[in-house]
């Protein structure tokens, strides 16, 4: 099963809080009783967000965090990315010489094409995707596959 963490989870649910008011500063106690979150998890993604410059931080008594791009601008991998690490549906995909069978597999190549298709999927759809209400939401992604078939249109 294919399947983030619960602080990736976490990570969408705040982000999809501050996406609906990207301009304004959010507290992370704000953040918390918004969304029902605990504080020491909100802290925890925050900084992680932050460090991956999906949020910027303003410190001071007046201060808090805001998105660093327009929601439309961030996209659910990078969330993924910045909480989880390199986004891989197998162990080789994001670290090299972990497994003893790599050097003769014959469907390595067949994993990287099903990572780019999840990861180009995840791409697709942005914090302003998130944000919308179920009935609104459209994601159409478009993915090379191979020079004989051009191209794989999958739509949502």
């Amino acid at each position: 099963m294919l399947r983030v963490s619960k602080l990736t989870d976490y990570a969408t649910v705040i982000l999809t809080h501050i996406a609906h008011q990207p301009d304004e500063l959010h507290a992370a106690s704000d953040i918390t009783q918004s969304t029902g979150v605990a504080l020491p998890t909100v802290s925890k993604v925050l900084k992680l967000l932050s460090k991956a410059n999906i949020l910027i931080s303003h410190r001071g008594a007046k201060g808090g965090y805001q998105l660093a791009k327009k929601p439309n601008e961030t996209n659910v991998a990078e969330v993924i990315t910045a909480i989880e690490g390199p986004i891989g549906m197998t162990e080789c995909m994001t670290s090299k010489g972990t497994c003893e069978q790599e050097p003769s597999c014959e469907i390595k190549g067949n994993w990287s094409l099903i990572n780019r298709a999840v990861y180009t999927a995840l791409e697709a759809v942005t914090l302003a995707d998130m944000a919308a209400p179920v009935r609104q939401q459209a994601v159409s992604v478009v993915m090379p596959m191979t020079k004989e078939t051009n191209e794989l249109k999958v739509e949502n």
